[in-house]
């Protein structure tokens, strides 16, 4: 097979390769046409050259002949200048001269404008000839330089050809080695599949026979021992218990509270929609507070205001059907009861639309008939009908789907198992098509407000209302796209899960059976757990392997905290003494700073005494003595401003005694918990250096004990090759005697044959 592809992909390259070679002919003979073109052109191009330039020496000849002629013309005009005074002097012979001077300047004139003429006629001639020359020349030059491109592109197109075709050449012998490299391979590996398959057979062989002996025994003791055999009925089949999946139920729990979050995001924007069409009601096309709605948009905004009783249900069915998926559950169709309850609130929601359905397309038709209407507003009325209509449509066909995916909890008839595939994709289907009737809801109603915004009679209270249900309409449609692509994405798991149950093939008989198996599941679940029961004496194996690392390196053994308590105890009773002692020495201060303000302050009020005194004094003296009499208290003052200066100086040592203090003790006690961590972590690490120790010597063990097998190995391996060598030269011994044994029965054969000729020819002659 592989030989006869590659053969048919050689023979479809070939054909490629002789296609492409039939275009490269093609194209050849293209290129030599436009070759052969280029030089006709080239040779006209020299002809209307040569005739250019024929024109050009024309045209020199006659610009020199008219200098000649404007020359002539100047002299004549001189001598008429020169002759007209002479005939002022003279009349008579004037009149004769005059006679001959207008003869000849008559036929000078007549000479002149047959040469002006001619050369006019020359000057037009010549002016038609260049521009056509120019026009030609242009024509050609052009055409020349797109031929000259196309011959260039060929050329290019030539080349790339012929260095494709050299490269698919290369290309295709490289894989025809390859190919024959690869058929090469494929034959030895067909031979080796054959011995493989002879072998295989023979294994097949005797495994059939041992399957069938051991089939045989089996049966026999399934005849004799086994009284009663629950597989043979669905009945039975349908009560065992499958294997508990936590994997599924998990990812189903998983996939529950994701479809939960999705309806608790949808319940809202429903509830929103629906009052605030409600609140347009009352607003337009009639104000409720100025002017009297009409009945129909009463009797559609008492039917809107119920809309909680039937879209909050909804989220608490999907809460109780999140609620009933747990990990010790079962979850398939036949075990889901609470997507009933759902199922049955959705029907009362859609009760509920097919109820304001016609009530909301006999509102928009008021609308539409309302003064206010536009054109385009009643378009897009009439659009938003339809919508709603098929808003109604989408959900209905939801729900009969959904009841559908419930009847196999309540009624195992009612649904069989193999439409439960299409049952989900049209459930899938159904949310798409809701997801764009919202879509298009959202936009009719986006063109339709911005359509009443413009309106003369537009209120605030309406703009604001209108945006309102727009955003509610854009929540819905986000929401039932969020859900659409949720379903979609899971649907191939819905389906897969499906099987997952007892018995794949059956499945359960019915929802009684499903509870039944539910009640096993749960008895042999506590049946398991009633039977372990720890042991009270002893520790249990993984814990003590757990601990057991922990017990040898760690830092927090029993020893290193035995040894960081009565380090700490140590540190805190000399702390608490160090603590007595400064307690003691801060009083001593205390007393001191006590006694020594009591003695500033007597001194102070002896020298305030002193100050007195000697004002009183200073009263009763000349004014000279004025200026002594103030010097006097200079002193006591300047003793008096020295009392703060002490104090402050006492309270700046001492604070930096007590912060030198506290900030020693502070490092102190870092350096002394550091030891200890650094004291416990070299225990931890001589013992691990201990266990390293122990491994290495036990690596080193079994190193000898590989390095010794491994020598054994190498011993067999020459033994192996030395028996080998032996037979190959048994083998080769025994062919060299073959091959002798059959030269010689070659030589007996032409001995044979000769012997018989010379009989041939004996018999001949005679």
């Amino acid at each position: 097979m592989a030989s006869a592809e590659l053969q048919g992909k050689y023979q479809k390259l070939a054909q490629e390769y002789s296609k492409l070679r039939a275009q490269n002919q093609v194209l050849k003979k293209g290129v030599v046409d436009e070759q052969a073109n280029s030089a006709v052109l080239k040779e006209q191009l020299k002809m209307k050259d040569q005739s250019l330039r024929k024109l050009q020496q024309e045209m020199d000849s006659l610009t020199f002949r008219n200098l000649q002629l404007a020359k002539r013309v100047e002299l004549l005009q001189d001598e008429l200048a020169l002759s007209e005074p002479r005939g002022k002097k003279n009349k008579k012979s004037g009149e004769s001269s005059s006679q001959l001077s207008q003869e000849q300047k008559s036929v000078f004139d007549e000479d002149l404008q047959k040469k002006i003429e001619e050369n006019e006629r020359l000057h037009i001639q010549f002016f038609e000839a260049d521009e056509h020359h120019k026009h030609v020349e242009a024509e050609l030059r052009s055409r020349l330089a797109a031929l000259e491109t196309e011959a260039a592109q060929h050329q290019a197109v030539i080349d790339g050809l012929t260095r494709k075709y050299m490269e698919t050449i290369e290309k295709l012998q490289n894989d025809k080695a390859k190919l024959e490299v690869k058929s090469q391979t494929l034959e030895k590996e067909a031979k080796e599949c054959r011995l493989r398959t002879e072998e295989c057979q023979l294994q097949l062989k005797n495994l059939h026979e041992d399957l069938s002996g051991r089939l045989e025994e089996s049966l026999s003791i399934i005849n004799e021992k086994v009284p009663f055999n629950d597989t043979k009925y669905h009945l039975y089949n349908a009560l065992n218990v499958p294997l508990h999946n936590r994997r599924h139920q998990l990812k189903m729990r998983d996939i529950a509270g994701q479809a939960l979050a999705f309806v608790q995001d949808l319940v809202p924007a429903l509830l929103n929609f629906h009052t605030y069409t409600e609140q347009r009601i009352q607003i337009f096309p009639v104000d409720s507070a100025i002017d009297a709605i009409s009945p129909l948009n009463q009797k559609f905004s008492q039917h809107l205001h119920e809309n909680a009783s039937y879209v909050r249900p909804l989220e608490e069915g999907m809460l109780h059907l999140f609620e009933s998926i747990t990990e010790d559950t079962v979850t398939v169709l036949e075990t889901t009861v609470k997507l009933k309850p759902f199922s049955d609130h959705l029907a009362s929601y859609i009760r509920f639309l097919r109820k304001i359905l016609p009530y909301q397309l006999k509102s928009l038709e008021e609308e539409c008939e309302s003064s206010l209407c536009t054109p385009a507003l009643r378009a897009r009325n009439l659009e938003l009908s339809q919508d709603m209509k098929r808003m109604t449509a989408v959900f209905e066909k939801l729900q009969t789907y959904i009841t559908l995916l419930a009847l196999p909890s309540t009624e195992p008839d009612g649904l069989l198992r193999t439409n439960y595939t299409s049952v989900l994709t049209n459930v899938g289907a159904a949310l798409h098509g809701f997801h764009d009737v919202m879509k298009d809801i959202s936009k009719h109603y986006s063109q339709k407000a911005s359509i009443e915004h413009e309106l003369p009679t537009a209120t605030q209270k309406l703009v604001t209302t209108n945006d309102c249900i727009l955003s509610s309409a854009v929540a819905l449609t986000n929401g039932a796209g969020k859900i659409a692509s949720f379903f979609s994405n899971n649907v191939d798991y819905f389906i897969a899960s499906l099987s997952y149950g007892p018995k794949t093939a059956s499945g359960f008989i019915s929802p009684l059976s499903a509870e039944c198996m539910l009640q096993y599941k749960k008895k042999a679940a506590a049946y398991m757990k009633a039977l372990r029961k720890p042991l009270a004496d002893s520790v249990p194996y993984w814990e003590a392997v757990a601990n057991r690392r922990v017990l040898l390196s760690s830092t927090e053994s029993r020893e290193g905290l035995a040894q960081q308590v009565q380090q700490s105890l140590e540190k805190i009773s000399k702390l608490e003494q160090e603590k007595e002692h400064w307690m003691l020495e801060a009083q001593l201060a205390r007393i001191k700073l006590e006694k020594e303000n009591q003695r500033m302050a007597d001194r102070l009020r002896s020298t305030s005494g002193a100050q007195l005194a000697q004002e009183n004094a200073a009263a009763a003296t000349a004014p000279s003595q004025e200026e002594g009499a103030a010097k006097v208290p200079a002193e006591p003052l300047q003793s008096t401003s020295l009392v703060p200066d002490v104090e402050s100086r006492e309270d700046l040592i001492k604070n930096h005694y007590m912060a030198r203090i506290a900030e020693l003790t502070s490092q102190l006690q870092l350096a002394d918990s550091k030891s200890v961590h650094f004291y416990s972590e070299c225990r931890a690490l001589s013992k691990r250096l201990a266990l390293a120790e122990k491994c290495k010597e036990t690596l080193t063990e079994e190193l000898k004990l590989a390095s010794q097998s491994s020598s054994r190995l190498q011993d067999e391996l020459t033994t192996t090759k030395r028996s080998y060598e032996d037979q190959l030269s048994m083998m080769s011994d025994h062919l060299c005697s073959m091959n002798e044994t059959l030269s010689k029965q070659r030589e007996e054969i032409d001995t044979l044959k000769m012997s018989s000729k010379g009989n041939s020819k004996k018999n001949r002659s005679r």
